[in-house]
């Protein structure tokens, strides 16, 4: 079950767009929420994620323009940083928002 304040957080990620195309200079790109995984490959919770479009999140590419952070996690993060590190900017870019 989501909560209020998981709702408000994940609605407020999709307005920002996808954090990959942002990173690279495109901004506002419609994006999905995508969970972040704990070592475990748990899922770390609805507070823990960032919005992804489809091609940066699950289209499977791999190429010079895109990366798909499923199924390539470790070239997308050398492309556009560690998930940490794009939650840390999302979080940034929220905080902003308001």
């Amino acid at each position: 079950m989501t909560t209020k304040v998981e709702a408000v957080w994940m609605t407020a990620i999709c307005r920002i767009g996808c954090i990959a195309c942002r990173v690279m200079g495109r901004r506002g790109v419609p994006g999905m929420v995508h969970h972040l995984l704990s070592p475990g490959k748990r899922r770390r919770g609805n507070l823990f994620t960032i919005c992804l479009c489809w091609l940066h999140h699950a289209s499977g590419v791999c190429g010079e323009g895109i990366v798909s952070r499923h199924p390539w996690k470790k070239k997308f993060e050398a492309r556009y940083g560690t998930e940490a590190k794009l939650l840390r900017l999302t979080k940034k870019l929220v905080n902003e928002s308001r």
